[in-house]
């Protein structure tokens, strides 16, 4: 899982985002979200901190999901993760 967390990282990092991110973070926040959802394509919103709102575009599936898109909202600019890519 390591390893997954440490391509999240990257991926976000790769967009500019400077401020620290955790991939587990990101990968635990997006499990409690779908926990319960049903097959189908979502838009969740968290945030992270204050002034830090992470928008998802999930595909959940039956034992996975798929995060396409990462949008991260800050006062320093938006920062879009594509992780079809």
């Amino acid at each position: 899982m390591d390893e997954l967390y440490k391509a999240i990282e990257k991926k976000i990092k790769d967009t500019g985002y400077t401020r620290e991110i955790s991939g587990e973070r990101v990968y635990e926040d997006i499990c409690d979200q779908i926990e319960g959802k049903e097959n189908g394509t979502y838009i969740l919103f968290s945030k992270f901190e204050d002034d830090v709102i992470f928008e998802y575009h999930i595909t959940v599936m039956d034992e996975e999901f798929n995060l396409g898109i990462l949008t991260i909202r800050t006062p320093e600019g938006v920062f879009e993760t594509n992780f079809d890519e």
